[in-house]
């Protein structure tokens, strides 16, 4: 017969060891982010509103050219969030168009908990999608991307993080961020259907970058990777 003793140890160690059945942290914790969602918009149904799939956050960051100034992240200002498409419509109704911006200046429309930074957990791994545009012609393809953003209508929306304008003294540049830079046939698949919700012209050129390149060379939008 197996000892007393040694019959508790073992017990012990048996409680001590991790279910294979417990799902992982992150996992329990997307499952209770999805379980808020669906409490939010069950809500704003009753309310007689238009849910979002998604709460969206809007910021704003504007940096005086030549002169230092404090990190890009001390830069970002939360402007406005929303989670109905009532609430989207006021806030956009009121936001300054590309045209009256000064330069430098970057809007970033992303998913709440998801901050326009390369090192946010949810970027890190990924990249983004850029597209340079003549600023006479930039505010009609960001307003499209916007609503494109609001009505979740990308090809892997999940991998979608935000997208952004950035404002700069020769041209405009939207960017698209998504979640995973190595799944390659998520990447193209979210270029076309770019283009194709954008109607973007055969004559532009779209750049991917990933974000870890960004943060080894410190730039936005030189020396990217790919282009289609």
């Amino acid at each position: 017969m197996e000892p007393a003793a040694e019959r508790k140890v073992s017990e012990q160690e048996e409680q001590m060891q991790p279910s294979q059945d417990a799902p992982p942290a992150h996992v329990e914790e997307e499952d209770e982010a999805e379980v808020e969602e669906n409490e939010r918009r069950s809500g704003e149904l009753k309310a007689g509103l238009h849910p979002l799939r998604r709460k969206l956050v809007l910021w704003y960051t504007r940096r005086t050219p030549g002169t230092r100034s404090q990190s890009y992240e001390d830069n970002i200002r939360k402007i406005v969030d929303f989670s109905t498409v009532e609430s989207f419509w006021v806030c956009y109704c009121h936001l300054a168009r590309p045209s009256s911006l000064p330069s430098p200046t970057d809007l970033h429309l992303f998913k709440e908990g998801v901050r326009p930074l390369w090192e946010d957990p949810a970027n890190r791994s990924g990249g983004k999608w850029i597209i340079r545009f003549k600023k006479a012609v930039s505010a009609r393809f960001w307003e499209d991307l916007v609503l494109v953003l609001v009505g979740d209508q990308l090809d892997y929306s999940d991998d979608v993080c935000g997208v952004v304008l950035s404002c700069r003294f020769n041209e405009d540049i939207l960017s698209v961020w998504n979640r995973n830079a190595s799944d390659h046939q998520a990447v193209m698949t979210l270029r076309d259907s770019i283009k194709r919700h954008l109607k973007l012209p055969h004559t532009y050129l779209m750049e991917y970058k990933p974000h870890d390149a960004s943060l080894r060379d410190n730039s936005s939008y030189r020396n990217t990777w790919l282009r289609g």
